[in-house]
């Protein structure tokens, strides 16, 4: 079926049909120390880019932020960009790496190069590229690793948060890895497996996919059949996006309770200015998945309010919205990273 592609989605998937194949770089020993150098790029509390952290299967940038005198395990939270994006400008707006700080977690950025995608999205809809321990994929799942070899990382919270194109590949990391991370987060995202192309990763993108429950959970279940838990799963969207159809919050949704063979409910409903939340609980009670619902919210990372006045200076910020909620904080409370 022929239908019109939006040019504002287009531009998000652009040329990506004839990107050249990927070329592995080169690689140097596990036990080489990193290099690491300051990025001059900058951000609200600096990011360091790590040079060599594995094998990049996936060639992505590294950089992190590790807050200075904190004693003990702390958590990590991944965070992963949208497209037109980079690591350090979504930092800025997003405010993580002052969050960071404030609450003693570590914070890792993986960035996208122009080089893998033109328009520094997340090849989420390449199978070769979300696999496990292969391409883009395998080369986070690397950062993760070295950070937590490096770095005072308490491995039993650790956290992934993407938006749009990042926010696929976070859910293709909470289905591939799902004993790695104890909670994560989906914002204007698609469910794991939503498309296997640049086209049909427009067309989902653009209308949703009329896949059955059951079919959205054997995704999950069948790239990790032997998983003794999955993680909490937290999935932000506005019901006004215009980018990534709403359709996939509630695709992600019978995806996740499906993995989890639980039964597709309408959950527990609560009101907030501005917005809803549903909650899907265990039989214990513990949270296992929510959808925050965004009223009149479009497609973006929501952070609170800003400024009166304020306009977007680049692509990056376009993307970031004034909202009822903040993401990023709501998740440090959810997360329990301040305790």
């Amino acid at each position: 079926m022929n239908f019109k592609v939006p040019s504002r989605l287009r531009r998000l998937l652009v040329d990506s049909a004839e990107l050249p194949r990927l070329k592995f770089p080169m690689t140097q020993p596990q036990s080489q120390p990193a290099r690491r150098r300051v990025s001059t790029r900058p951000s609200a509390q600096r990011l360091t880019e790590v040079l060599w952290f594995g094998r990049n299967p996936g060639n992505l940038r590294m950089l992190e932020y590790v807050p200075p005198g904190v004693k003990g395990p702390m958590p990590l939270v991944v965070v992963l960009h949208g497209c037109h994006q980079n690591a350090e400008d979504f930092d800025r707006a997003s405010g993580w790496t002052a969050l960071a700080r404030q609450h003693g977690f570590a914070v890792l950025y993986a960035e996208q190069k122009a080089s893998n995608n033109p328009n520094l999205c997340f090849n989420w809809f390449r199978p070769s590229l979300v696999t496990r321990d292969r391409g883009e994929l395998g080369s986070i799942k690397e950062m993760i690793d070295f950070s937590r070899r490096l770095h005072a990382i308490d491995d039993s919270r650790v956290f992934v948060m993407g938006l749009s194109a990042g926010g696929a590949m976070a859910a293709a990391l909470l289905a591939t890895y799902p004993e790695l991370f104890a909670a994560g987060a989906i914002i204007g995202g698609l469910p794991f497996g939503a498309a296997r192309d640049a086209m049909s990763a427009l067309d989902v993108m653009r209308r949703g996919s009329s896949r059955p429950a059951e079919k959205w959970g054997e995704l999950v279940s069948e790239m990790s059949p032997d998983a003794g838990r999955f993680p909490v799963v937290s999935i932000w969207h506005g019901d006004a996006d215009e980018v990534v159809s709403f359709a996939n919050a509630e695709a992600s949704v019978s995806q996740w309770l499906a993995a989890r063979e639980r039964p597709r409910t309408k959950g527990r409903l609560r009101l907030f200015e501005g917005g809803e939340r549903r909650e899907w609980r265990d039989d214990y009670g513990h949270l296992i998945l929510e959808l925050v619902t965004l009223t009149d919210f479009g497609h973006g990372l929501p952070v609170g309010s800003i400024v009166e006045g304020w306009e977007p200076a680049n692509d990056t910020e376009r993307y970031i919205l004034p909202a009822a909620l903040s993401a990023p904080e709501e998740l440090v409370k959810s997360w329990k990273l301040g305790a």
